[in-house]
């Protein structure tokens, strides 16, 4: 695969000034919102939601980025049945794509394609990834798909699949190891360029297409794992918080020499995401905006998993 890279309260999160001239006045400077973040997202969320405007979220960018990570930054909203709501995210990331620009930070974006319009229609959808796609390559900034639920799944692939071979990569999509069908997704997306993201999972689907058990699930992604590494040439990325599966995915590379980089979420393991960052490139997903409760809520509390990350993070263990 080719991959064209670029890419709080009183728990320590996203630094606390605005991006003022990062890369000199002539690139041009994002203006901040008119509340501060801090003040509105509740501490415990704040680790993990970097603010509600895009230049608190490029803040804190540009401070991972000293430490060696880049950013995935993504926009939070999804499941608009509303068109002119789709119409409004997609203009706020062609103009995140701008801002990623004019200030030189090492950061990419991450789309839902319930917030561009897939729940309004398909054609609406792939319009709009189509153009955020396409202003996104004329800058040179990485594009990520994000993957929703399972009823979503192949016109996600479909939409990736139509833009990364019309670009020759530039765009990446994120599957599911708890889904049965992803070994064979897998074997459709080592022919293309671009990117792929390997997740266990956050949704809960049905036992009968999708692995409900831990452990079974820990199989599935292990072996996903190894197809990918064996059969892509590169563009692997490990979407995952997990020790044991990032040791895989190291000795997968020692084995094969495919490269690959780790992606982990904000304010889960920061200090591991310093420590890869020396080995491998490092992205961290960095969710941003209004609607941060329902992100929180699915992502932190949802699942007793996801929990155990959260309280472990704010404890610093």
């Amino acid at each position: 695969m080719a991959v064209a890279r670029t890419a709080s309260g009183s728990i320590p999160g996203p630094a606390g000034a605005t991006l003022k001239n990062l890369g000199g006045p002539e690139t041009g400077t994002v203006k901040a919102g008119p509340t501060d973040p801090a003040t509105v997202i509740p501490p415990i969320a704040s680790r993990f939601v970097a603010g509600e405007d895009a230049a608190t979220a490029l803040d804190h960018v540009a401070s991972i980025n000293d430490d060696g990570v880049a950013g995935i930054l993504n926009l939070l909203g999804e499941h608009y049945d509303d068109r002119a709501a789709a119409a409004a995210d997609r203009d706020a990331y062609l103009e995140l794509i701008d801002d990623i620009t004019a200030t030189g930070v090492d950061a990419c974006i991450s789309v839902k394609p319930s917030q561009i319009g897939l729940d309004v229609g398909e054609s609406v959808f792939r319009e709009n990834f189509a153009q955020i796609v396409e202003a996104a390559a004329d800058q040179d900034v990485f594009v990520w798909l994000d993957m929703e639920d399972h009823t979503t799944t192949d016109a996600t692939l479909d939409a990736f699949e139509a833009e990364t071979t019309a670009y020759d990569g530039g765009v990446g999509v994120c599957v599911q190891a708890n889904l049965r069908r992803t070994s064979e997704d897998l074997e459709r997306l080592a022919a293309l360029p671009g990117k792929v993201r390997l997740v266990k999972g956050a949704y809960d689907p049905p036992a009968d297409i999708a692995f409900r058990n831990k452990e079974r699930v820990n199989t599935a992604y292990k072996n996903d794992l190894a197809y990918m590494f064996e059969h892509f040439d590169d563009g692997i990325a490990v979407g995952s918080h997990d020790p044991e599966m990032i040791d895989r995915a190291r000795t997968l590379h020692t084995e094969h020499g495919t490269d690959y980089e780790i992606q982990m979420l904000m304010g889960v393991r920061e200090d591991a995401q310093r420590r890869f960052a020396a080995e491998v490139p490092v992205y961290q997903y960095v969710p941003y905006g209004g609607k941060w409760l329902s992100y929180f809520y699915r992502r932190v509390l949802e699942r007793k998993e996801n929990l155990v990350f959260a309280l472990r993070a704010v404890l610093g263990r």
